[in-house]
């Protein structure tokens, strides 16, 4: 169970792609893109982009490269409904 702007949810599938950036003293922040398919409260479908720092999904703006991009895609081959919900064939 998730909350949203809509209200309560559930996470009906999920596809997290792994990242990591260098910060300025070469330390690397270890992350994850979470996309989910969630079912609101109603029965309808959400997605959402949010990222992860130690499993939590938390608010922001997500920045994908495009290698990030192609690992979502992989990815995404794993969850059907959440494809379809992208239109990514």
């Amino acid at each position: 169970m998730t909350t949203t702007a809509w209200g309560n949810a559930v996470i009906v599938e999920e596809v997290a792609v792994k990242q990591s950036a260098t910060r300025r003293r070469g330390k690397a922040r270890e992350f994850s893109t979470l996309v989910q398919l969630l079912e609101g409260e109603e029965g309808e479908s959400l997605v959402r982009f949010a990222y992860s720092t130690g499993g939590a999904a938390r608010r922001g703006p997500v920045t994908l490269r495009p290698a990030d991009i192609h690992r979502l895609k992989k990815a995404l081959a794993k969850t059907p409904r959440l494809r379809a919900a992208l239109a990514w064939t």
